[in-house]
């Protein structure tokens, strides 16, 4: 009994031109010049002090160490600025990107008066320094019973974020689809029940992107917690990391360890995320 072979098709294979090879280098190089602070930061935070003042920053370290890590742990509360960071970045994301939300949705579909001139000032507010913003906050924490307290920032912070939310989420709302709004008004749907099953369900993609923005942007915040948090007891992450930098004497690799330890946590939460971010970000584009 005789078996019919069929004849192998040829795979279409796409060759690469010369444009895709440049490309794919610029690409490489790109990537490498990125990677290369966090490259550098983790090299030094293994070295000792001797190790790094002899043979500088860029060279392999004679010996791996945790002298650094150990040293900035006994120097700085870490555990607890670690709480604050998390405590602190988790609360003014959500309640950030939540009061975006209701005040975007007044703004863009309930179609409330001068919402452009609304969107303007909000607007205006992210752009404003915090430099200029810093003597009321502290005299209204100083009045109000909250300065050094972790409390303080939280409430600045929601603000000020919430603003720039609503500034973004409002653009967003304007162009919501009025068919889908008329409809579920139809049905006898309120307000409260359009925003939480009609319109939360289409834009939480973009609000997973703003709640693990506002969350970095929040751990990373330097200017008004230095002012607003002078207890140790209730500083974040970055401030305690200040702390170590001496008036005439800095130990680098100390500062490289601390560093490290305290982008840990905010790298694990980027790439925890990250699918999140994707979705959100390419949502808009899909019908």
């Amino acid at each position: 009994m005789s078996a019919t072979l069929s004849p192998t098709l040829p795979l279409n294979k796409t060759k690469r031109t010369p444009t895709n090879w440049v490309m794919l280098g610029l690409a490489i190089l790109v990537a490498v010049v990125m990677a290369a602070p966090f490259l550098l930061l983790v090299l030094n935070a293994f070295k000792t002090g001797t190790d790094y003042s002899t043979n500088g920053p860029l060279a392999w370290p004679t010996t791996f160490t945790l002298d650094a890590f150990i040293s900035y742990l006994n120097r700085v509360d870490f555990p607890r600025a670690l709480w604050n960071s998390i405590l602190s970045s988790t609360i003014i994301a959500f309640a950030g990107t939540a009061l975006a939300l209701l005040a975007s949705y007044a703004i863009g579909i309930g179609r409330i008066r001068a919402n452009t001139l609304i969107t303007a000032l909000l607007l205006i507010a992210t752009m404003v320094p915090h430099e200029a913003l810093i003597y009321p906050l502290f005299y209204g924490a100083q009045a109000t019973g909250l300065l050094n307290s972790i409390w303080s920032i939280i409430i600045v912070f929601i603000i000020l974020w919430a603003a720039y939310g609503t500034y973004i989420l409002s653009s967003v709302m304007s162009t919501f689809p009025r068919e889908v709004l008329e409809a579920a008004a139809i049905d006898g749907a309120g307000r409260w029940r359009i925003l939480w099953q009609v319109v939360f369900p289409i834009v939480r993609p973009t609000l997973s992107v703003l709640v693990v923005f506002i969350f970095i942007w929040s751990w990373n915040e330097f200017y008004i917690p230095l002012i607003l948090l002078g207890d140790p007891a209730s500083q974040t992450v970055p401030i305690a990391l200040s702390t170590l930098r001496g008036q005439h004497s800095i130990d680098i690799t100390v500062i490289n360890a601390g560093s490290l330890l305290s982008l840990i946590p905010t790298l694990v939460f980027f790439l925890l995320f990250q699918r999140t971010i994707s979705r959100g970000v390419t949502a808009g584009a899909v019908k």
